[in-house]
């Protein structure tokens, strides 16, 4: 189901939920349950619920959520007590309507990534990969998956974040790394190698937790407790998954090289 944009799952939420109020005013349910916040047109069963009732002729809408950060989720439609009710949670008896996404926040580090989705590439800085996979004991699928989403293997690559180079390197972490030169692949590499591989230890090689810290920052990780709901964030490390499969495979198929006769 495609994303949409949140405005008309929250309208939708709005008007069922307001049916019988005037035709200038809204009701939204903020929800609270299990630690994560939900908006519905009705109090859910099993949920902590706070009215919230707005102009409908704002020009703008309140902030429903009143949670920092991005929002993407699903909006449901159910039958409670004789009559259709919708949610942004998953409650049993419900059928999904659309999907909403509401982008980062400016400012925020979280990107799609430059590279486009594609076969695996087993032919671009075969060498760099290697060696850096040997010296951190990152899986080299793992590392080409990253820098395939991340620029393509774009070596003179630079996002609108700032970031540079075929693993991206935003400046402070090239500093961290004691890179001079963020367009060298070779330095690229293994900077992004050993980001990648401080990720995994303090991950436990959750790779999801990795990729997310990798693309939105280790602290916008901490502060959402896992998976932040920024949509390019989520976006970017389904297709990081889904490549890292595919350079498994295809490394899986590379011939060995010949061995030498003694």
């Amino acid at each position: 189901m495609p994303l949409r944009p949140v405005l008309p799952a929250l309208l939708l939420l709005g008007a069922a939920a307001s049916a019988a109020e005037p035709a200038a005013t809204r009701t939204v349910y903020r929800c609270l349950r299990d630690g994560s916040v939900s908006l519905a047109s009705a109090p859910e069963p099993g949920s902590r619920c706070t009215a919230i009732t707005y102009d409908a002729n704002a020009a703008k809408l309140p902030d429903l959520w009143r949670l920092p950060g991005a929002q993407r989720g699903q909006l449901y439609q159910r039958q409670q007590d004789g009559r259709t009710v919708y949610s942004t949670r998953k409650l049993p008896g419900s059928t999904p309507v659309l999907a909403f996404s509401i982008p980062a926040p400016p400012g925020a580090k979280a990107h799609v990534g430059l590279g486009q989705l594609g076969p695996p590439r087993l032919d671009v800085f075969r060498a760099e990969f290697q060696a850096a996979s040997r010296l951190t004991g990152v899986d080299e699928s793992w590392l080409r998956a990253i820098a395939h989403v991340e620029s393509g293997f774009d070596a003179t690559a630079v996002s609108p974040k700032g970031a540079q180079g075929v693993m991206q390197l935003m400046p402070d972490t090239a500093a961290a790394w004691q890179v001079t030169d963020p367009f060298n692949a070779n330095q690229s590499i293994q900077a992004g190698a050993r980001e990648l591989r401080q990720l995994s230890l303090a991950y436990d090689g959750e790779l999801a937790r990795v990729a997310a810290a990798y693309n939105a920052g280790a602290g916008t990780v901490a502060k959402y407790g896992g998976m932040p709901p920024y949509a390019e964030t989520q976006q970017y490390v389904a297709n990081v998954l889904e490549l890292d499969e595919s350079y498994r495979a295809a490394l899986a198929r590379k011939p060995r090289a010949p061995q030498r006769r003694r």
